[in-house]
């Protein structure tokens, strides 16, 4: 009997599954309750590209499956991200070298191991733990921790490791569930102090300095503004979500397309879980994770975007007379905290020693000397402390949890109003019974316009309305935010405070503000905090509430119509720009430009090439390489000042149509175009190369051309490739689209979904699922997901594998 055959045979005779229901059939619940012996199990099936199906009689068996199957694929990542969470990243890999910052912001392995082990040595996340539901995590997620640490174990105890990355290491190693508990946190405090860490290790009193506002020359709001920018982030995301109004069968369609690093501890990782009688979802978790972050069941589906609200806070302090370790508040000293934190470190010769450095807590959070490019000095007279309302939350799993549970809209907003637990992401949905759902339902300290009128500090005055970070005094009491009656946690917004829109035709969001997640019912009114209004919005912003809308206004859609949007790779920045590009390089004299080396460039074969390119970022279009070197340097400042790119200035009555119209005359407008010529040209390039022949990935020594542009071109289907000019040309892609679904309801029980995970599901090469997926994102192909039990039965590659402690 052939192999294929002989797995189907496996997979009805053994575990007598029955079709077209979309939960598990008796027989098989029967078969996966049956505990094996001594202590936890899971049955998993797998489909084509290696996607499992998990089944578990209860949470801490799900958890047990999960955790094996996320081993089986990226034992290698996970293992590498328990050894920063321990704090023992400079024993086994050196103090200087960079951390993959999947974790934290950390630039080096020591600071990264110091504010780690900082947190295990605190007792936090254990204490964390401790905390009754709501305030801390459900029994039901405490056992997803348990089992999940349970099956990652069970999968070493029982597997030799063939991924090279990590064949034969010693700091492979054995987890416990605080420590899966960890990675949770660690997640959950990546845009506060996760992006603070050399700041938390490193702050250290230093004699009277400038203050922070003229500090090195240092624009506050602007440094403020770059540190709290989406634009040139490691994570992003593009996701709207249809209401039946606009769709072939009256029933919501959802399209969720998140922008995540290609490599390393921040991947996603596709699944199935199912109880029986009590969960059913699928869809992508972060990996280490105990389930779905973003997904679908039988009856709605929802994704995340990074939200622009500001989740923390600074608090100036008055340093105590004579004291550089107090501060007063309300006139009186308080001490503060010393958490001297000792890392093992290996040196040059291969000894490990010792290394010990003393972070400084207050009653409002770590002392930090910069975040982001903002310096904060501690000095005799003053200092900073970053207030972070995450770094009291492990809410984020149950959180997860509810949205998976979730049966409609409404289900989903209870879900957020219940748990409060989502730290830095805004969630779009839609339903089978045609509801639509933007929220901004974030962890989000609760600084109010008020309050920062009445409390921030000089510094806060520039900070605050630049870009929504608030510097409040942190001497008076009375400016610590207070607690909203519906927030399960002190100094927050309640659920009431969050913008939200419902049932709008479409509700779309790429990482601006929730002003104009629909631009025809704008969302005002909110605190500053939350992010800004009635300011010029991203290309990216722009090109897709276009698209959107005009998909909307046609009617009628269905799955397919969000597939052709995923793939359509439409460059908005083309196309407000390439023509005007194009006619301002025919009228350069003599087809020349001068470089910026002072040196004349012939750039008249550029011209042609901009005027017949396609305006899209397909891998046979030819001029997109062109204009993205042109346009990542247009969108610098330092050719065309800004405020001087547009003819036509912003306007707030016309926000996703201006600015426009490319200001040919600047200055820089030549330059730049003779620098992108000399790029190309000096890396062997051709002017009209198609643009997957320089835009790739490697696998397994095979160049997979890859679709897609940068964020400064505004494209949906979102890729970054870096330009390495030291070897000619582009490098791998490191990040972009991750994992993609586009999601709809017939009214029968399977929904109608096609998904993809662009990076694939392994990250070991020597796995069948290293580059699979990767090869269908490279022809703008999805997958036929399989939910229900007849579609799951169909697969021709189904394998099944009971897994157990045993």
């Amino acid at each position: 009997m052939p192999r294929r055959h002989r797995l189907r045979a496996l997979a009805v005779g053994g575990l007598a599954l029955l079709t077209g229901a979309s939960t598990l059939p008796a027989a098989a619940a029967d078969h996966a309750a049956r505990p094996s012996e001594g202590g936890l199990s899971a049955v998993i099936r797998y489909t084509e590209y290696g996607i499992p199906h998990i089944f578990g009689k209860d949470y801490a068996d799900l958890g047990f499956g999960e955790g094996w199957a996320q081993a089986a694929d990226q034992v290698c990542t996970l293992a590498d991200g328990f050894v920063t969470l321990r704090g023992e990243r400079s024993r086994y890999f050196g103090a200087d070298a960079a951390p993959d910052r999947s974790l934290s912001s950390a630039a080096t392995n020591l600071t990264s191991d110091l504010f780690f082990r900082g947190i295990q040595d605190a007792k936090t996340v254990d204490k964390l733990l401790e905390q009754p539901a709501p305030a801390g995590p459900s029994r039901q997620s405490k056992e997803l921790m348990r089992g999940w640490a349970a099956g990652y174990n069970a999968w070493l105890r029982q597997n030799r490791i063939t991924d090279p990355a990590c064949r034969g290491a010693a700091w492979v190693r054995p987890v416990t569930p605080v420590e899966v508990a960890r990675h949770g946190y660690a997640i959950t405090v990546l845009g506060g102090q996760g992006r603070a860490v050399d700041s938390i290790t490193g702050a250290r009193p230093t004699p009277q300095g400038p203050a922070p506002q003229s500090a090195a020359g240092v624009d506050p709001a602007q440094a403020a503004r770059e540190t709290f920018s989406q634009a040139n982030s490691d994570m992003g995301s593009n996701a709207v979500a249809f209401a039946g109004s606009t769709t072939a069968n009256g029933r919501g369609l959802l399209l969720g397309n998140p922008h995540y690093p290609w490599q390393g501890g921040r991947r996603f990782w596709q699944s199935q879980a199912t109880i029986p009688g009590e969960l059913n979802v699928s869809g992508g978790s972060l990996l280490g994770t105990t389930l779905i972050s973003i997904g679908h069941n039988d009856r709605i589906a929802w994704s995340h975007t990074v939200a622009t609200g500001v989740p923390v806070s600074l608090f100036e302090l008055k340093a105590a007379p004579g004291n550089p370790h107090a501060y007063l508040v309300d006139g009186r000293p308080e001490r503060m905290t010393e958490r001297a934190v000792t890392v093992p470190v290996r040196g040059k010769d291969g000894r490990v020693s010792s290394v010990t450095r003393s972070q400084w807590w207050t009653r409002y959070g770590p002392v930090v000397t910069s975040l982001g490019s903002l310096p904060l000095p501690w000095t005799a007279r003053s200092l900073y402390a970053l207030s972070d309302p995450n770094a009291s939350s492990l809410r984020f799993s149950d959180a997860s949890l509810a949205l998976g549970k979730a049966r409609s809209v409404k289900g989903i907003q209870d879900a957020l109003r219940r748990t409060q637990g989502l730290p830095w992401v805004n969630t779009i949905a839609a339903d089978a019974d045609g509801h639509s759902l933007f929220t901004q339902s974030q962890v989000l300290p609760r600084v109010t316009d008020e309050l920062a009128r009445s409390c921030s500090t000089p510094l806060g005055r520039q900070t605050y309305p630049a870009a929504g970070l608030a510097v409040l005094d942190g001497s008076r009491g009375a400016c610590a935010p207070g607690k909203d009656a519906d927030a399960v946690q002190p100094g927050i917004f309640g659920p009431s405070a969050m913008p939200t829109l419902v049932d709008a035709p479409y509700a779309e969001n790429s990482n601006d503000s929730a002003w104009l997640a629909n631009a025809d019912r704008p969302l005002t009114g909110h605190a500053r905090i939350f992010g800004n209004t009635g300011t010029a919005r991203s290309l990216r912003t722009r090109g897709a509430i276009e698209d959107v809308a005009a998909m909307a206004r046609r009617g009628r859609l269905t799955v397919e119509d969000l597939q052709r949007q995923q793939f359509a790779d439409r460059a908005p920045a083309g196309d407000l720009a390439a023509a005007d590009a194009a006619k301002g390089c025919a009228a350069l004299p003599g087809g020349r430009a001068k470089d910026s080396d002072g040196k004349s460039v012939d750039v008249s074969a550029a011209c042609g090439v901009l005027a017949h390119w396609d305006r899209t970022v397909r891998t046979d279009s030819k001029g997109a390489l062109l204009f993205d070197r042109f346009w990542r340097k247009l969108d610098d400042s330092a050719y065309i000042p800004e405020g001087q790119l547009w003819r036509v200035p912003f306007s707030a009555a016309s926000p996703v149509t201006t600015p426009r119209t490319l200001n040919t005359s600047a200055a820089g407008f030549g330059r730049a175009l003779a620098d992108a010529v000399t790029e190309l040209r000096s890396a062997g390039i051709a002017l009209d190369a198609p643009l997957g022949e320089h835009q790739f990935v490697v696998r397994n020594g095979k160049r997979l051309p890859v679709p897609g542009g940068t964020e400064a071109l505004g494209i949906w289907n979102k890729v970054e490739a870096p330009w390495d000019a030291a070897h000619g040309g582009y490098a791998d892609v490191g990040m972009g689209s991750s994992y993609i679904q586009a999601v709809g309801f017939d009214g029968g029980p399977c929904p109608v979904a096609r998904t993809l995970l662009t990076y694939s599901q392994s990250s070991n090469p020597k796995s069948p699922h290293f580059s699979d997926q990767t090869e269908l994102f490279s022809a703008g192909r999805t997958v036929t997901a399989r939910f229900c039990e007849k579609d799951i039965l169909a697969s021709p590659e189904l394998k099944v594998v009971r897994v157990s402690e045993h």
